[in-house]
């Protein structure tokens, strides 16, 4: 018979490596995934919170499901230092919202940003009670994701783990990512749920004035222009021209994560500037120079409901992992495989929310991998005004490696719900 199982993943620095081939795996994957979302209507998905998932789902495979994941997943062909490159990255990530709490107590003095920036990145493992996981995988979890296995009893209780899982998910986003999993979905063959819970709340380093904000126009869905609740601000950001695009780079305290705008040069262009966006593109954001800008940027809130990535994962060529054909998955380095019974991956339940105001952002996300049986000084140039008026791409970015937190779209600011 086949065995269920899901997963859980979180980044500590083990052993020396860079963060360079996690941050490119970031963005790769996470572009092909935005590009399968519906193509019309707010969008936002967690590239980091999706890849720390599968990451550890990765860890455990072996096999024709091991090379496929590796392709997939855009990991160094053989190159097992992949998962030290998560923890450098997951470190790096931690050291710049560290940074913040210093730079807030001094511009606490100048009438500047009074909370540093939150950034949580946790991961679990929940196993079933007494199901023999492999210790050499359990061992590498926890010392590069930082995932201690949390034991539950999915044959007696599946409901009440079910609830205990969604209830860590909820308690590391402050709340924010209610009911990951949904219900029923885990039962009695259930033996591993991996989960990465991301939550991420900070200051913009130049506050927008609330007194700045008025209605503007905003062609919504690239249509006839309505009036949205519009912020204005005149600083320095990162900025540069695309390929019928410009980018605006709007630091947070410490200046080591900003928000990205990828605002098309076309009010109806925002599908052609998906087409082409590339991890090039998106490494070019974080290494923009600073120019004065300013800005005209519309308030915003996107909480889709629970994604299921499973079929596009699929699509992309991880079949095996999913059993598919049956009989092809391989996770013995995970468990030991045997003909009559042997974990695959069953689905991938992913979930985010963002708020954008004067004050800063705040988001959040989850990913659930479930598995079932079977320059020069010159003169000082005039300021761009850049206005954001029509359907426009975002991201959340870490300027030091360029990875993506969180990356999404911007059809009509005023949609409730997604």
């Amino acid at each position: 018979m086949k065995i269920s199982a899901a997963i859980l993943a979180m980044s500590l620095a083990a052993h020396p490596a860079t963060p360079d081939a996690a941050a490119l795996a970031v963005n790769q994957l996470g572009i092909e995934l935005h590009r399968t979302l519906p193509a019309t209507g707010n969008a936002c998905i967690s590239p980091y919170s999706i890849q720390a998932a599968l990451a550890m789902t990765f860890a455990g495979a072996a096999g024709a499901t091991r090379t496929e994941m590796e392709r997939v997943l855009h990991y160094p062909k053989g190159d097992e230092s992949i998962h030290g490159s998560f923890a450098a990255l997951q470190n790096s990530l931690a050291t710049a919202a560290s940074k913040s709490i210093k730079l807030t107590g001094e511009s606490k003095r100048f009438g500047g940003p009074s909370e540093p920036i939150t950034l949580n990145i946790a991961n679990r493992l929940f196993g079933q009670k007494d199901y023999a996981f492999r210790v050499p995988f359990t061992s590498l979890v926890k010392a590069n994701y930082g995932a201690p296995l949390a034991m539950l009893d999915f044959r007696k209780n599946a409901a009440g783990a079910t609830r205990d899982i969604n209830n860590w998910v909820s308690n590391q986003t402050r709340g924010r990512i209610r009911d990951l999993i949904p219900a029923q979905v885990l039962n009695e063959s259930t033996r591993l749920v991996l989960v990465n819970a991301l939550y991420f709340k900070a200051a913009w380093a130049d506050e927008f004035s609330e007194r700045a904000t008025t209605k503007a126009p905003f062609h919504v869905n690239g249509g006839p222009a309505q009036n949205v609740p519009t912020m204005r601000n005149q600083s320095d950001y990162r900025y540069a021209k695309g390929d019928g695009y410009t980018t605006v780079g709007i630091p947070y305290i410490g200046a080591d994560l900003q928000f990205v705008v990828i605002l098309p040069d076309d009010i109806k262009g925002v599908s052609e500037v998906e087409a082409k966006l590339s991890p090039a593109a998106l490494t070019a954001c974080a290494t923009a120079k600073e120019r004065e800008v300013i800005l005209h940027l519309p308030k915003f809130k996107i909480e889709p409901p629970t994604m299921q990535l499973a079929l596009v994962l699929q699509q992309l060529g991880m079949k095996s992992a999913f059993d598919m054909p049956p009989g092809s998955a391989d996770f013995d380095r995970m468990a030991p495989r045997r003909p009559d019974e042997y974990l695959f991956v069953s689905e991938v339940y992913h979930k985010t929310f963002i708020a954008l105001d004067e004050k800063g952002t705040e988001a959040a996300a989850a990913t659930a991998v479930t598995m079932f049986p079977g320059a020069a000084p010159e003169e000082k140039p005039k300021p761009i005004e850049v206005r954001v008026d029509h359907p426009f791409l975002f991201a959340i970015q870490h300027i030091p490696t360029g990875a993506c937190l969180f990356l999404g779209r911007v059809t009509d600011p005023e949609q409730k719900g997604k």
